[in-house]
């Protein structure tokens, strides 16, 4: 792992380092659908590098200093950024809600494939210890709202208004 130990290929830790890797390739395939140079394409790549913080933090044995620490560690201010782009986004939808069927475009497409990979990969740390790690939790939990919250953007499609209850508004 990250301080140089072995660790048996079925390990919870490889586990969650694989779902993050398939994660990050996730969205490296959105990113190949974008528009080069564009906002979007900048934001995914930004995002995919911090997945390796992300990957590194999880790979580092537990209050290890030195060999194995990694030179960064999730923040809660890179969990804010995250929600702050998920509100500014969701509020130019009109405030999107409710479920969407993946599809009405690759980029959306693949954006919802990133989605449900950082999901997995929510659901293999969750599954296993994470102690000091909570910023990496969150930090994952909010990178999959933000895919969502992109594929909706990518689509163009702003889903129907909703009443306080949560009601459909005609």
């Amino acid at each position: 792992m990250g301080d140089g130990g072995r660790v048996a290929k079925s390990a919870e830790i490889v586990e969650a380092l694989g779902a993050l890797d398939e994660a990050q390739a996730a969205l490296g395939v959105a990113r190949a659908e974008c528009a080069r140079a564009s906002a979007l394409s900048d934001l995914l790549v930004d995002l995919e590098r911090d997945l390796w913080v992300v990957m590194a933090e999880v790979a580092a044995a537990p209050g290890r200093r030195g060999r194995g620490a990694p030179a960064r560690q999730v923040t809660p201010e890179m969990v804010a950024a995250l929600e702050a782009a998920i509100d500014a986004r969701a509020a130019a939808l009109g405030g999107v809600t409710g479920f969407a069927v993946p599809g009405e475009n690759r980029l959306a497409a693949a954006l919802d494939v990133a989605r449900t990979s950082v999901r997995r990969a929510e659901r293999r740390l969750a599954a296993r210890e994470l102690n000091s790690k909570r910023c990496v939790l969150a930090y994952v939990n909010r990178l999959s709202d933000l895919c969502w919250t992109l594929a909706r953007e990518a689509e163009g499609v702003s889903l129907p208004a909703r009443d306080e209850k949560g009601n459909q508004r005609r």
